[in-house]
């Protein structure tokens, strides 16, 4: 099990979530879907940063938004270095954030247990 992050990174990851969550509001690429960033973890030596991002939409939607994303990154890595004072600007990879999937499955689960109960 890996320590949480120092205040010092929790800043980090919420500074970048913000940077890449107002710049993608500002993308006017018609692949991208409703489309949520719900965190960042950065590695300590700040090289990389894993952006976690959440989309309603069925499965196609997921891919191109994904798509979208990947060729939208360096643009992102730029207004991360114009908006930060960082020592490095991370490479960014995105991620469907898991949490999502799971609280919708622990949801959907509920429900079903609810009406097998009501029945």
């Amino acid at each position: 099990m890996s320590k949480p992050p120092s205040n010092r990174m929790r800043k980090v990851n919420e500074l970048i979530r913000e940077v890449v969550a107002e710049e993608a509001t500002e993308l006017k690429d018609p692949r991208i879907g409703f489309l949520t960033i719900t965190g960042a973890d950065t590695a300590p030596n700040l090289r990389n940063a894993i952006v976690f991002y959440s989309v309603i939409g069925d499965d196609e939607q997921h891919v191109e938004t994904a798509r979208a994303l990947k060729s939208a990154a360096p643009r992102f890595q730029a207004a991360i270095a114009s908006q930060t004072r960082l020592k490095y600007t991370p490479v960014l990879e995105f991620r469907v954030d898991p949490a999502i999937g799971e609280g919708l499955r622990m949801d959907r689960l509920l429900h079903e247990l609810q009406e097998e109960g009501d029945s």
